[in-house]
């Protein structure tokens, strides 16, 4: 016959693993495909709006469905960044991004607001860090999901204000230019963990 106070301890500790395994299964991981995914930025100019892309290195956020606490880390490779036009992708890398010393651009989740669905379209907003050229600034980022069997995309926009981030205006003489450039992100991935 087992005494009143190893019982209690046993009942509590099978409590605490209960409610320890139930935190774990609301953990998720949505892990992006480099190769599938698109950045690009837009930036209007004299006469005429300049198109470009980049390349994601590398990208996956953890977070938590119970507590909406976040981690991880989306990577953009700073120096693949092209518009089409070598001469002012020249001064993009070394005149305004300086990309052979600040190579990465990244994106580091803390916290998400809203219910991610596995299956279906569902909107969320992802409070977090943004690095750019040394800079490190809070960010929140509105994210259209569309899931089904747990695969799909996340699609972002926002904007990018050049002395936000100590980022040299590339106006010149002959050519003004927006004092910001638009983000465009398609990411595809996979999502990964216990469904809420």
């Amino acid at each position: 016959m087992l005494r009143p106070l190893p019982l209690l301890r046993s009942i509590s500790l099978l409590a605490t693993l209960a409610g320890f395994a139930g935190a774990q299964a609301e953990q998720r991981t949505f892990t992006l495909d480099p190769a599938q995914s698109k950045i690009e930025f837009s930036l209007g100019a004299t006469m005429h709006t300049v198109h470009g892309s980049f390349h994601l290195k590398r990208g996956s956020i953890q977070f938590d469905d119970a507590t909406g606490a976040a981690s991880g880390e989306l990577v953009v490779d700073a120096v693949s960044g092209e518009s089409g036009n070598n001469g002012r992708d020249k001064d993009m890398h070394q005149k305004v991004l300086e990309s052979a010393k600040y190579s990465e651009i990244v994106f580091t989740p803390q916290h998400i607001k809203g219910a991610v669905t596995a299956d279906g379209k569902s909107q969320v907003d992802v409070d977090g860090q943004f690095t750019l050229h040394g800079h490190s600034r809070p960010m929140t980022l509105t994210i259209q999901l569309q899931l089904q069997g747990g695969a799909g995309s996340a699609d972002t926009t926002f904007p990018v204000i050049y002395k936000e981030w100590g980022v040299k205006n590339p106006s010149t003489f002959l050519l003004h230019v927006s004092d910001r450039a638009e983000i465009s992100v398609h990411a595809v991935g996979k999502l990964q963990g216990a469904k809420p």
